[in-house]
């Protein structure tokens, strides 16, 4: 059994919109409530955005998208997307293809490892579709643990999505996209959710049909 000192880091995932408080957070407590089920302790899930609203609770009606989900909206503050957070992040899934060059202007080594959720969603899709899929769900070696064989595997998985862009493009490129709700209707927080959540469903589908055996 390995130590606290030895453990292997969990899998980072950071979700980017641009206020940091009705798209990305819904996004990074979904992402971890899920996540935590399929491997607990196996990802850390953060958010921040690109023109943040510093300090600021997620937005009411995207608190309750979250509880809708089995979600915790509580004790989420925005904060500001920088070169820091980037450090050290294994994934990077933005609410638009415009937050994707944001990030990348800050971190161009993150070029490989940032996508949209959308277009990630989608390539997960492909490769859960493929006949090979399951030849790759990732094994502990001896003496290892499946959590840091459930690391190897997500740090790996950026290649093998993009491996399969080809075959997941959208008809439309605003597909791609998640719409930014602040300060509109209900309705448009009902078709936000009707975008991300799908997105959601993907990641957390490929988790569980990938947990290392």
């Amino acid at each position: 059994m390995e130590s606290p000192a030895s453990a292997p880091a969990p899998v980072r995932i950071l979700t980017v919109c641009t206020g940091n408080i009705c798209r990305s957070p819904v996004a990074e407590r979904l992402l971890q409530a899920g996540l935590d089920q399929v491997m607990p302790g196996g990802f850390e899930v953060t958010s921040a955005g690109t023109r943040a609203m510093v300090g600021d609770p997620m937005q009411p009606l995207s608190g309750d998208i979250v509880r809708t989900f089995g979600g915790n909206p509580d004790g989420f503050v925005s904060r500001q997307l920088t070169g820091k957070i980037l450090r050290g992040v294994d994934l990077v899934l933005t609410m638009t293809s415009g937050h994707r060059g944001e990030v990348l202007q800050l971190d161009a080594s993150l070029l490989k490892r940032t996508f949209t959720i959308r277009e990630f969603a989608r390539m997960l899709d492909v490769l859960d579709e493929r006949a090979d899929s399951a030849a790759n769900v990732p094994v502990a070696d001896d003496g290892g643990s499946p959590l840091s064989a459930n690391t190897a595997f997500w740090r790996g998985l950026p290649v093998r999505a993009a491996s399969v862009r080809h075959l997941s493009l959208p008809a439309d490129s605003s597909e791609n996209d998640i719409i930014d709700p602040y300060r509109r209707s209900p309705e448009i927080y009902h078709q936000m959710e009707d975008e991300l959540a799908p997105a959601i469903v993907s990641i957390l589908r490929h988790a569980r049909l990938n947990v290392p055996a």
